[in-house]
Order: C-alpha cells, then sequence, then structure tokens
C-alpha cells in the first residue's frame, strides 16, 4: 500500500499539466474506446509507445506509474488461473501432470491484462497531471448540455473529484491502522482462516468509521463556506482551450482511428 499512486497529483512543471482539464479527460475516454478495440498486440504496442510518450512529456518516472498498477497483478493472477482451468479451446501449449494449457487461456488472459495495464496508465496519467479543483470543473462543463434533463452536472463532478481523491488517502488511513494493529499483535499474514477473518474484520471496522468521520468533516467544512448544491455558483477560473489541447484531442482521434483500421484490416 505504500506504492499507491492512482489518485495522487503530481505538482510538476510539465506540458501535459498545463492543458485543459477537458481536453485531458475527453482524451482518456477516446483512448479508453480505442483500447477496447480488438486491434492485436500490434495496436496495443501502438497505444503502449504513445501512453509511455505521454508520461515521459508530463515528467511522471515510468516507477511512478508502475507503482499504480502493482495492486492488479494479483488479480491478474487470479484471472489467469481461471482461464487456465476454464478455456480448454486452441493449441496446447503445455501438459503439467496431466493436465494441458491451451493457447486461447494465455493470450485471453494477456489481452484482458494489457487492457487493464492500459487503463491504469492512462488514468494515472490524468490524476497525476490534473489539479481536484481543475478536474471538478472539467467534469462540470463536460457535462453541462445534459443539465437540460435536468442532470446534476456540478454534484456529479464534485463526488467523482472527492472520490479520486480520497483514494491515496484512505489507503494511507489503512496503513496506519495496519502499523498500529500490527503493534498490538494482530497478524494479517500468519494464522488460521478464521483468525485472518476476524484480523481483517478488526481493519475494515476502524477504516469505515475514519472514513464516515472524514467524510462528515469535509461536509462540515463545505457548509462552513457556504456550499449548497443546486445553486448557481460563480467561478475564479475561467477553462479557456487552447492550441495543444486540440492537438491531443487530434491525437487521440488519430489513435482511435489507427486502432479502427488495424480491427478492420
Amino acid at each position: 500500500m505504500n506504492n499507491f499512486a492512482l489518485g495522487k497529483y503530481m505538482p510538476l512543471n510539465s506540458p501535459i499539466h498545463r492543458m485543459d482539464p477537458r481536453a485531458k479527460i475527453m482524451a482518456m475516454l477516446i483512448v479508453l474506446i480505442a483500447i477496447f478495440f480488438p486491434a492485436g498486440f500490434l495496436g496495443y504496442a501502438i497505444i503502449a509507445a504513445c501512453a509511455v510518450a505521454v508520461v515521459l512529456i508530463a515528467k511522471l518516472s515510468l516507477n511512478f506509474v508502475w507503482r499504480s498498477m502493482k495492486p492488479m497483478l494479483f488479480m491478474l493472477l487470479f484471472l489467469l488461473i481461471v482461464n487456465i482451468l476454464v478455456l480448454r479451446t486452441g493449441a496446447p501449449l503445455v501438459t503439467i501432470f496431466g493436465f494441458t494449457i491451451y493457447s486461447d487461456a494465455v493470450f485471453q488472459t494477456l489481452y484482458i491484462a494489457i487492457r487493464l495495464m492500459l487503463m491504469i496508465v492512462i488514468t494515472t496519467v490524468l490524476t497525476a497531471t490534473t489539479k481536484p479543483l481543475d478536474l471538478t470543473l472539467g467534469i462540470e462543463d463536460l457535462l453541462q448540455p445534459f443539465q437540460r434533463f435536468h442532470l446534476p452536472s456540478h454534484e456529479i463532478a464534485m463526488m467523482i473529484s472527492i472520490a479520486l481523491r480520497f483514494i491515496p488517502t484512505l489507503i494511507e488511513e489503512t496503513q496506519r491502522i495496519m502499523r498500529a494493529q500490527a503493534s498490538r499483535g494482530v497478524d494479517l499474514k500468519e494464522g488460521k482462516l478464521k483468525e485472518k477473518i476476524m484480523a481483517v474484520l478488526s481493519l475494515i471496522v476502524p477504516l469505515f468509521v475514519s472514513a464516515f468521520q472524514r467524510a462528515e468533516e469535509l461536509a462540515n467544512a463545505m457548509e462552513a463556506r457556504g456550499y449548497c448544491p443546486g445553486r448557481t455558483r460563480t467561478r475564479y477560473k475561467i477553462l479557456k482551450m487552447e492550441g495543444r489541447d486540440y492537438l491531443l484531442l487530434a491525437g487521440s482521434a488519430a489513435l482511435l482511428g489507427t486502432m479502427l483500421v488495424l480491427w478492420l484490416a
């Protein structure tokens, strides 16, 4: 949990940091759509190269991005085991103790793993290069056309930005509780299944109490500052698209078109 990076903002001076949050959000959505096109390993390699280039332009370290993907490794391993046990199609690759592993199981797992990793990288770049307030303003502006259908765009944007902002906070709180319980003799790694379940429950209860307390403190702070949902609000910062923002959108659209061509080829 020390290495959890998703949701953390990195205050650096880069061209990606200075871009309009609306352009970054729309570019992220376009790239996420492109990831789901079955363009093969060549298409995923192109997306990965573009993602690495964006990470370097944003002056983020590759180690920082890798830390955001580490929590997914256990799930990917579990997915590989399930696919090996369930998928029995394709060419047989290897036989271990009379059990045959087929190519479709391996390739299907690789496809899912690559997609998840690319999605995490793109999302990490967005949250690491965009301030929570700018992210709220960007989401609110993008949802503005839906207000004619009585969609509370500002409230939805506020909830999303608060959720992203408090992911690292809750991770740090979990780590603090685990250290406090470890000092009192609680062991989450050793012991029988029943003991592990009780240890996890002893972790979840104070974590929920702390989360609700933080939520109440945040609500009180917002009310003290005159925040009222549904009221018309003025802005100190006005978002304005520039040439680099349109260039980012054009590059994302070109990447989506490339994936479409590779899929249809």
